[in-house]
């Protein structure tokens, strides 16, 4: 884990430098078409929304992508452990970019549901096993991180361009695929990079142990069903008051 071949840094900080930098060439490259395919004419394969509807499902998607950290977080801490988290979370994304490239209404809210359960279990997972390759601190770790974010904003710059052309000059269901092979490109680098972790990432021994982890998911499934319920009462709430009007 301290095998600094790489820019003097742990050879790990590549694997997760290359993984983030497809996240986020995934990521920003289909919120780059994203508002242009929902107000696009149906009749040239866009959704045909207005401009008030589309930035207000723009602004709820985004706002649920960071609010999904904090449960992300907690289920790597108590039931998955950082590694496996990032990978599951990887594959969920992936998912979710190819979802949406299907042409169907109900394939695009679902794509989108499916990125943003992902991105909380990668993005701020993925981070902290950074810090986990350099337990001694300082700056050494400072510059880690400052390396690490060079590929956050490389995959940033790119995905737009590469997405945004495909989706504007080809198809927009192509440039959404594209952000998915993006996503497979940073799970392969991943997988086989992954040797180079040592030991970041993995489940603390105390969370482990099976009776920690049993009331960890218990936990969690009384939190998902208290979600259900709150959705099921609004969704009857709704429902009254359109019929009472």
């Amino acid at each position: 884990m301290t095998d600094p071949r790489w820019f003097g840094h742990p050879r790990g900080l590549s694997t997760l430098f290359f993984t983030e930098m497809w996240e986020r060439f995934s990521y920003y490259g289909m919120r780059a078409i994203l508002v242009l395919f929902m107000t696009n004419a149906v009749a040239t394969g866009g959704m045909g929304l207005d401009d008030v509807t589309a930035t207000a499902i723009y602004g709820l998607y985004t706002a649920t992508v960071y609010v999904v950290a904090l449960p992300g977080g907690w289920i790597a801490d108590h039931l998955l452990g950082l590694r496996r988290a990032v990978f599951w979370g990887g594959c969920v994304i992936a998912a979710g970019h190819f979802t949406l490239a299907i042409p169907h209404i109900a394939a695009f809210y679902i794509g989108l549901t499916l990125i943003v359960i992902g991105t909380g279990l990668l993005k701020p997972n993925v981070s902290a096993m950074v810090g986990d390759l350099y337990p001694e601190g300082g700056a050494r770790r400072d510059a880690g991180f400052s390396i690490y974010y060079m590929g956050i904003n490389t995959g940033g710059f790119l995905g737009p361009l590469v997405c945004g052309y495909l989706g504007e000059a080809v198809n927009w269901h192509l440039g959404f695929g594209a952000a998915g092979v993006g996503m497979v490109l940073g799970l392969i680098q991943y997988s086989v990079g992954g040797r180079h972790l040592g030991s970041a990432g993995e489940l603390r021994p105390e969370m482990a142990a099976p009776a920690q982890r049993s009331a960890a998911a218990r936990a969690l499934i009384r939190a998902l069903e208290g979600i259900a319920g709150v959705g099921l009462i609004s969704a009857i709430l709704q429902s009254i008051g359109a019929i009472s009007l």
